[in-house]
């Protein structure tokens, strides 16, 4: 059996856990969240796919921000990112017209 994983290994719980930091105030959002990155794993059947691609700039929006810089700003794109995510990969599983809602 694998060592039980710190922050979470997978892909749609470490998209769960990350989530989480993104619905706190901008400016606390940010601290941790990048440790959920490190063992999120794409699945087999997303590479080479738009949802690969959003998970790639996920990891970049997250790792490269600066804390206590533009957190307001930042915080904003990774949560529609987050959503363009979920959408993403609903639309792969064939839901239809799958929408993140007015109220994001």
């Amino acid at each position: 059996m694998p060592a039980k994983s710190e922050f979470g290994r997978g892909f749609i719980i470490n998209l769960m856990l990350l989530s989480r930091h993104f619905g706190l105030p901008p400016e606390k959002a940010f601290f941790g969240a990048a440790d959920h990155l490190n063992d999120l794993i794409v699945p087999e059947e997303f590479r080479g796919t738009d949802i690969e691609e959003l998970v790639v700039r996920l990891r970049k929006m997250v790792i490269w921000h600066q804390p206590g810089t533009m957190d307001k700003e930042d915080a904003a794109d990774v949560r529609r990112l987050l959503n363009r995510l979920g959408i993403a990969i609903d639309a792969h599983l064939g839901i239809p017209n799958p929408d993140a809602g007015k109220y994001d």
